[in-house]
């Protein structure tokens, strides 16, 4: 279970990147506009919790991972952690004890594995960049233990393999084991299965679990799935635009939704709708807005039936519909 005091905290976080403007734009003087990927969030993880992220492509959930892993640093807000402000460090040594603290397990597998390394020294490159074994035997006994611990056993049978010989769930257990091996105390995992067989999402799911109850590890679990974030979560924030437009506990968010988007996203998604068998799914119509351009008002209204001329002027505030239930919605209650 989930200690009370957080040792996350994201406070009005934002993040906006500027684009390219074309050869008319600088002959007349225009000024260049910027895609506002995350725009103003509050969100807190606590000791031993795992909070799931969720929200479509483009909703701005990878960048909130890769801002508290400093890999992009915010355009606006705080970054707390421990309740230290991280904001504006940056520089590898002044980050080195951050990055001992917090790791990210990417989506991509291969992608984040090199092709000429094999899996001994892609698990032994966060131990040796950050300084934490004195010798050899050190090293090989911390990465042995982190692939035992990611479920690779016998460890030593893999140390000599490169990623091509490996299956996806084997690769993405590597990934997993290069996180763990310096011991964090927090990891964002940023679509850490889907790329993966169901078979083998179990697997890697329950090993997160297992990992979070013997080590009291912090995760954001980053996903698309509504469905695989309620297996995992304790909590559930809703994503869109750069917002977080509904939180609350798992089962509050998938069963009992009070925003129209995330009604939307469990109507899409028959694994968790009780009337599955009698209406079919229900598709989620249109696109996300460009970020470029920001809606006024309620940015959800134009996919929204429940739209009237409130959503078109004014942005709804999140508002307690629950014990700690939060929905930015005109007509939640």
């Amino acid at each position: 279970m989930p200690d009370n005091a957080d040792i996350l905290r994201l406070e009005n976080l934002q993040v906006s990147f500027p684009m390219q403007s074309g050869v008319f734009d600088s002959i007349l003087g225009r000024p260049k506009g910027v895609v506002r990927a995350v725009d103003g969030i509050n969100l807190n993880v606590n000791r031993g919790e795992i909070v799931a992220l969720v929200g479509e492509s483009g909703s701005g959930k990878t960048t909130v991972g890769r801002v508290i892993t400093k890999l992009v640093q915010p355009t606006g807000g705080r970054l707390l952690f421990d309740g230290e402000d991280m904001t504006t460090t940056h520089g590898f040594s002044t980050l080195r004890p951050y990055r001992h603290r917090v790791q990210m397990i990417f989506q991509d597998a291969y992608q984040a594995l090199n092709p000429r390394h094999t899996v001994f020294d892609a698990v032994a490159e966060p131990l040796r960049s950050l300084r934490l074994v004195e010798n050899r035997a050190q090293l090989t006994e911390r990465v042995s233990e982190a692939l035992s611990t990611a479920g690779l056993n016998p460890p030593q049978e893999f140390f000599a393999r490169f990623p091509h010989e490996l299956s996806g769930g084997q690769r993405q257990r590597v990934v997993v084991a290069g996180a763990l091996v310096v011991k964090p105390d927090f990891i964002v995992a940023d679509e850490p299965v889907s790329m993966l067989d169901v078979s083998i999402r179990a697997q890697i799911l329950q090993a997160l679990i297992d990992l979070r109850d013997k080590y009291r590890l912090a995760l954001l679990f980053i996903t698309h799935d509504l469905p695989l974030a309620w297996l995992i979560a304790d909590r559930i924030a809703v994503m869109y635009l750069g917002r977080v437009v509904e939180i609350g506990s798992a089962d509050d968010i998938t069963l009992y939704p009070r925003h129209p988007y995330t009604v939307a996203l469990r109507n899409s998604t028959p694994q968790v709708r009780r009337d599955a068998g009698s209406g079919g799914i229900q598709a989620l119509q249109g696109e996300v807005p460009s970020a470029a351009r920001v809606p006024k008002g309620c940015r959800f209204h134009p996919r929204c039936p429940l739209a009237f001329d409130r959503c078109r002027q004014e942005e709804p505030s999140a508002i307690e519909v629950g014990p700690q239930h939060l929905s930015a919605c005109w007509l939640a209650k």
